[in-house]
């Protein structure tokens, strides 16, 4: 996955503003208690922490952009 194809899953999940903000304040722990932000400035994979955000707003995430 690319980052642009995360950014607008994230942007269509959330909406844009609630997405960065998603992005830059939520501490997920499938991320091993990493925000979004952290996850990639430390090279994580980006499919890896996009499953992440899957599983921790699973009922957010449109069906259809969930793989």
């Amino acid at each position: 996955m690319r980052r642009t194809d995360f950014w607008e899953r994230m942007g269509e999940t959330f909406g844009p503003a609630y997405a960065a903000s998603v992005a830059a304040d939520q501490v997920l722990p499938q991320l091993r208690g990493k925000t979004i932000e952290q996850a990639i400035a430390a090279g994580e994979d980006i499919g890896f922490i996009w499953r992440a955000v899957c599983a921790a707003y699973g009922e957010r995430v449109p069906a259809r952009i969930r793989r």
